[in-house]
């Protein structure tokens, strides 16, 4: 039996599976704008790059622009470019061959709002906030979130010369404070939707805990290990029926302490996740 085959062999004897995923899956999907200047981010932020040189749009979300006018413009084009532009491959339909016969629950780091395109809300966590919502810089005066759609929509088309108008820089319905993206940082709005992301996790390992839970590791880089890895390796310890596997094609690794129940991949992530899908559905072709 080949690892692949393992992986198989321990999907159909677990009895729920928790997915926790990382930027890779993002990677691994074709989204190659987030940290290079790839073709993709050159063909909606060529302007922003010639002007700056940023590579990718993390990058660029950091970057000191002349004016919050020029910024507010960035950050307009990047989310449409975030909640718009689809996968490049078809790497979260194999991942959802490879789950939908088990109960499952998904615990991600990322913000891109993929996972929730893909799997019902109520199988997802994102534990690090979401590119699909403003919040306000005063966390202490509003809590409110507001979905940046309607933003879009509105004031994309009123960009002139790669800038949005004083006037028009989304500001806080409560108090007037500027609205940030809603994703960790400084001022991070931890509030009800942050702590239901949590509570449908928690509500899945209270309800299994006591069975055979396969955790899955995708895609977790060691850059912030203390979200997903180090709980997973700290579950698996402590749930004598459960099992870890790691696929990452750099950062592959286990603590000792569980080596004997992991199983680590450093193949190609979205090539493993479609020969394991292909496994799953009896080695028969996409």
């Amino acid at each position: 039996m080949n690892r692949l085959e393992n992986v198989v062999a321990r999907i159909n004897d677990a009895d729920a599976i928790l997915i926790g995923a990382g930027s890779g899956i993002s990677n691994a999907a074709g989204m190659d704008f987030w940290y290079e200047a790839s073709p993709l981010f050159m063909k909606y932020m060529s302007d922003f790059y010639q002007k700056y040189h940023f590579e990718g749009i993390f990058k660029g979300f950091y970057n000191r622009f002349e004016s919050q006018e020029e910024r507010w413009a960035y950050l307009l084009k990047m989310l449409k470019m975030v909640s718009t532009i689809p996968p490049q491959n078809r790497v979260y339909d194999y991942l959802k061959t490879i789950i939908d016969n088990k109960p499952y629950h998904i615990i991600t780091t990322n913000q891109d709002m993929l996972f929730k395109k893909f799997f019902p809300e109520e199988h997802v966590s994102e534990i690090q906030g979401s590119w699909g919502f403003f919040q306000s810089k005063n966390t202490l005066t509003d809590k409110n979130l507001y979905p940046i759609d309607g933003y879009l929509d509105e004031l994309i088309p009123k960009i002139v010369d790669n800038r949005l108008p004083t006037e028009l820089i989304p500001k806080s319905e409560v108090d007037g404070t500027p609205l940030i993206p809603w994703v960790r940082g400084p001022e991070f709005l931890e509030d009800k939707k942050y702590y239901e992301e949590y509570e449908k996790a928690n509500q899945f390992l209270g309800k299994y805990q006591l069975k055979k839970i396969l955790f899955i590791e995708i895609g977790v880089g060691r850059m912030t290990p203390m979200f997903i890895q180090e709980p997973f390796w700290e579950m698996t310890n402590y749930m004598p029926q459960s099992f870890y596997i790691n696929l990452n094609p750099s950062d592959v690794l286990t603590n000792p302490a569980i080596k004997d129940r992991s199983l680590l991949i450093n193949s190609d992530t979205a090539r493993a996740l479609q020969n394991i899908s292909e496994l799953i559905k009896g080695g028969q072709n996409d």
